[in-house]
């Protein structure tokens, strides 16, 4: 008997229908998302000497763009999509919701970093967790809620 590979395993346990499949499916999605954020607020942080308010709103646009095509294609593939025949209202949502998300991780970085004099890296971690929860749940709620008809 073969043994089953990661990947399989993965789509056994955590099919892209179910929620916690798609959880599951997000976070790997914001992980990859927050790598290239992260990598972005550092550069512009430690090595161009920019604000930390300003590198961090650098880091996440490109986070914003790299989550919304991996939601679409790879977390919520299997949901109807409100607005799928609206693209740029659908973006527009999406959008929406992660500067909601942007505003909500600037002012977490702000209190963090400005007010209790936390290191700003730990700081963006922190709130890049908080962040996550608010734009898996506002997203599927406004823009992923059912699932497609088999």
């Amino acid at each position: 008997m073969q043994k089953e590979s990661f990947i399989e395993t993965l789509r056994r346990k955590m099919p892209r229908g179910s929620l916690r499949g798609q959880l599951v499916r997000y976070l790997v999605t914001g992980g990859l998302a927050f790598a290239v954020d992260y990598g972005l607020f550092v550069l512009c942080y430690d090595k161009f000497g920019w604000h930390y308010l300003l590198a961090n709103l650098v880091g996440l646009v490109a986070g914003l763009v790299i989550n919304y095509i991996m939601s679409i294609v790879w977390v919520f593939s299997e949901c109807k999509r409100v607005l799928e025949n609206k693209k740029t209202a659908e973006f527009g949502v999406f959008a929406i919701v992660g500067i909601a998300g942007v505003g909500l991780n600037q002012l977490l970085m702000y209190l963090m970093v400005g007010n209790l004099d936390w290191n700003a890296k730990v700081s963006k971690i922190v709130a890049a967790a908080l962040v996550l929860m608010w734009n898996f749940g506002a997203r599927k709620l406004m823009l992923f809620r059912e699932r497609k008809n088999a």
